[in-house]
């Protein structure tokens, strides 16, 4: 009894472990599935091109212009033939093909029959379409650029690898000031992975906190070799980087957006060099003038201060000071012989007064009066007695006299 066959799923998610597609149908499916994609309009870097006399077909590598891919792709020679500009390794070029997919050997590539190169006409005005849409965003505005640090121990330095950039970078910098240290980061700087390297560079200078000033360097070269530097990722990455950044691309004509977007601009690598790192003899020079100076100005200050000294000593005053004391004393002299003099007059003046007052209240005093033989005669209460009235026989009254006091009894009043 013959078992029977058994029956293939329809669908892919039908598909198990015990019912699994054989892997004829799977390649059968995708190209199926791809067959059915429209043509399409892709953009990318011719990188490689094989293209043999005689044969049928050219064979050429379009890689992205930002990210690390590629695919193959199959072209006639007469679609080569019939391009405007001659096409060669590294052109930027738009190519109109159709996905294909080779079940025989699981491979996807592109059979392309238009193929255009990118002018640079065209590349500088989408480069000035995208320095617009930046620029209102405000990616270039001079409030987002920062200073760059006086003196900075480490700089970052993003470059090409073993590139002249690289040396005229740091073979100045040392050269003005020989202490400086530096983080290297050796990278494509054109070509379809000069985006994504120096945007990882970047990033990893920035992130490094002893990394105080970063440096983007590389040599001259035509729009097309600058191209990576007015991408819209790499000028974005640029613009997120916290650390102080410098742009040293292309020549001092040479406009990229990074140059824009960086905090300065450098016109040559050499001219970055002097712009991150003070000269250290200048910075001699500069401190030896200033001492100088300084001195001078002290050498004057002490003159002058010593010609006003010299004014003060030669003085009346300080030339003989007890010359103005001796006149002052003798001034205390006359004033205090005056005082005494006027004192002594003004005392024996009031002298002759007080003697006079003194000889008047005595005349008027009733002492003078008892001294003559009278008496004051007193009640017990202390009462004058003035008329026999005041008193009645047998009261004690008391008789001040000149020379003292007695008491006396009234033994009666005589008639009327």
């Amino acid at each position: 009894m013959t078992e029977a066959p058994r029956r293939v799923a329809d669908r892919a998610l039908e598909t198990t472990a015990e019912n699994p597609w054989p892997l004829r149908l799977l390649s059968s499916k995708m190209s199926q599935y791809i067959d059915r994609m429209p043509p399409v309009w892709v953009e990318g870097q011719m990188v490689q091109l094989n293209r043999r006399p005689g044969a049928g077909l050219a064979f050429l590598t379009l890689r992205d212009t930002v990210a690390d891919m590629s695919l193959t792709v199959t072209v006639h020679p007469r679609v080569l033939e019939a391009s405007a500009a001659p096409l060669a390794e590294g052109a930027h070029v738009v190519v109109h093909a159709k996905p294909t997919f080779w079940a025989k050997r699981g491979t996807l590539q592109l059979e392309a029959d238009q193929l255009r190169a990118v002018g640079v006409g065209e590349l500088l005005a989408r480069i000035e379409h995208l320095k617009r849409v930046l620029a209102a965003e405000g990616l270039f505005d001079a409030e987002r650029k920062v200073a760059l640090p006086f003196l900075p121990a480490v700089v970052g330095l993003v470059c090409g690898r073993e590139s002249k950039a690289e040396h005229d970078v740091v073979v100045n910098a040392r050269a003005r000031w020989p202490g400086l240290r530096f983080e290297i980061r050796e990278v494509a700087v054109q070509g379809g992975r000069a985006v994504e390297e120096v945007s990882a560079a970047l990033a990893e200078l920035d992130a490094d906190p002893a990394v105080e000033v970063i440096v983007v360097a590389r040599g001259g070269g035509g729009v097309e070799d600058l191209l990576p530097f007015s991408n819209e990722t790499l000028v974005r990455a640029a613009a997120d980087c916290r650390t102080p950044l410098v742009s040293a691309i292309g020549h001092e004509t040479d406009t990229p957006l990074f140059d824009l977007v960086a905090d300065y601009r450098a016109s040559t690598p050499t001219d970055a060099a002097r712009r991150i790192v003070p000269d250290v003899a200048e910075q001699r020079r500069g401190l030896t003038l200033s001492l100088e100076r300084v001195r001078h100005a002290i050498r004057s200050r002490l003159r002058v201060e010593e010609d006003r000294l010299a004014a003060l000593r030669s003085r009346p005053v300080l030339a003989d000071p007890h010359a103005l004391l001796d006149r002052r004393s003798e001034d205390v002299t006359a004033a205090l012989t005056a005082a005494r003099r006027a004192f002594t007059w003004r005392l024996e003046r009031a002298t002759g007064d007080l003697d006079g007052h003194r000889g008047r209240l005595r005349a008027l005093s009733p002492a003078a009066t008892l001294s003559r033989g009278y008496a004051v005669l007193r009640t017990h209460d202390g009462e004058v007695v003035r008329a026999p009235d005041d008193v009645d026989a047998g009261d004690q009254l008391e008789a001040m006299l000149a020379e003292g006091r007695l008491v006396v009894e009234v033994q009666g009043t005589p008639p009327p």
